[in-house]
């Protein structure tokens, strides 16, 4: 399903401006929007940012603020903005006596950049109102179109694709053909069974299927209100663009995005409903987007879900008019509200009762209830074969065997997927601590076993 960088953005040509304003090597000058796309192509001009000449001259006027002298191609890597556009706004700050000229430094042609009296007091009374000092931001109402031509609804993975995807795990029968068509519904996705069963580690695999790059905003405006979305914990550049500004400049996209695999955002035990809104730091006055927001075009996954310090109806509620609309509604700090695409696959995961989380109502809203349940004795020797093999140990039948039968069977402990590579990993170092091998014996299993299990009748007698 990945097309590559080349076959999404298609190749474009780069030709040079010719820097009229300085003594400096050229710099790139933008191509037109690639038309086979429809994406956003470099801009030629500050009315191309979709951003004001006065926003985009208190940028500038930040950035001379903290970096000092710099050059236009300095300013240019910055603000993540083409020489032309850059070298407009230095026009206009030079006519509001904001900035000066001066000459290059050792033997430089080229020329550099600083703040006036006027400038740096510009810059201060900018920086008062707002501490984003980074790329310039792309409009919200841009960044909507950008969004909605690269959703990933778009086109859902086949059945053959699935397969491939997961060809290396070992996946329960019959819940893959489960997993791709709520894939390709659209609608959201409920995953419940006991711990263990794989829910996690399954769901955040999800990504595969999406091989295709998407293209991340460094940051939002949303009327004179900058937020903040690339985030580097979250957002992988993808495989085929490592270096981002060439690929833009080669392509002819605008910089001012990131080309980036589709996002997957996990979120657990520590959700709580205000992560979901957008954030502001008051002590440096900056504004953070929601995690549904940075997770867009991509997959949504809310962990462990009836676990949260707050009640999972305040959770769940939170989502019945993105689920409805595909739209989420987010306020800044000003008071302005505004909408974004809500374009993610959602999925919700618990190992609780669903019918304990949310009502008959909310979970008609959701289009698919996907069930892990506890491994057969076949599944569980695939999985275990797997773990002997990354653990360096030769597979012995007779030891899986007295396994299943012995431990799991006398005691009825379920078959979960879990299981082999923790209690393998227990038993080897056991046995390099008593220097016995590297192939694990039933002894050293059942010490295993010991250590990784907590018997009822000794937790209840521990908390006597």
């Amino acid at each position: 399903m990945s097309h590559g960088i080349t076959r999404l953005f298609g190749p474009q040509s780069a030709p040079e401006f010719s820097g009229e304003l300085h003594n400096e090597a050229p710099l790139i000058q933008p191509d037109p929007l690639p038309k086979e796309t429809g994406l956003p192509g470099l801009p030629r001009c500050v009315a191309d940012t979709g951003l004001e000449l006065s926003f985009l001259g208190d940028l500038i006027g930040k950035h001379l603020h903290r970096g000092g002298v710099l050059t236009l191609k300095d300013l240019s890597g910055r603000l993540s903005l083409p020489g032309v556009v850059v070298e407009e706004a230095l026009h206009f700050l030079r006519k509001e006596q904001q900035i000066e000229i001066r000459s290059g430094n050792n033997g430089s042609t080229q020329l550099r950049y600083a703040l006036t009296e006027r400038g740096r007091t510009s810059a201060l009374d900018a920086l008062l109102r707002s501490g984003y000092t980074g790329a310039a931001p792309v409009p919200v109402d841009t960044y909507r179109d950008v969004a909605k031509k690269q959703s990933i609804h778009l086109s859902g993975p086949t059945r053959e694709q699935v397969e491939s995807a997961f060809a290396d795990m070992v996946v329960p029968g019959g819940l893959l053909d489960v997993v791709g068509p709520s894939l390709n519904s659209g609608r959201a996705i409920f995953v419940y069974g006991p711990a263990g069963t794989g829910k996690t580690f399954i769901t955040k695999k999800l990504g595969r299927l999406f091989g295709d790059p998407v293209l991340v905003p460094h940051a939002l405006l949303v009327g004179d209100t900058v937020v903040q979305v690339y985030d580097p914990l979250i957002h992988k550049p993808h495989p085929d663009c490592a270096e981002q500004d060439t690929l833009s400049l080669e392509t002819g996209l605008d910089p001012r995005y990131v080309v980036c695999e589709r996002p997957v955002v996990v979120s657990g035990g520590e959700l709580t409903t205000d992560m979901l809104d957008i954030q502001y730091d008051p002590s440096t006055r900056l504004y953070q987007a929601p995690l549904q927001l940075k997770a867009n075009n991509g997959i949504f996954i809310l962990d462990d879900l009836g676990r949260q310090k707050v009640a999972p109806e305040q959770i769940l509620n939170r989502w019945i008019v993105p689920m409805e609309e595909r739209v989420d509604y987010l306020t800044v700090g000003t008071g302005q509200h505004f909408w974004v695409p809500f374009d993610v696959v959602l999925v919700f995961s618990t190992n609780l009762n669903p019918l304990h989380l949310a009502d008959e109502a909310f979970l008609r809203r959701i289009g698919y209830k996907i069930r892990f349940d506890y491994l057969t004795p076949l599944e569980y020797e695939v999985i275990w074969k797997g773990a002997c093999k990354e653990q360096g140990i030769a597979f012995d039948p007779a030891l899986l065997h007295y396994m299943i039968e012995q431990l799991y069977g006398d005691t009825d402990t379920p078959l979960l997927p879990c299981h082999p590579r923790d209690l393998l990993g227990i038993a080897m170092d056991h046995a390099r601590y008593t220097g016995s091998g590297n192939q694990p014996t039933p002894e050293q299993m059942r010490h295993a076993w010991r250590s990784y299990f907590v018997p009822m009748e000794q937790a209840v007698q521990g908390l006597a």
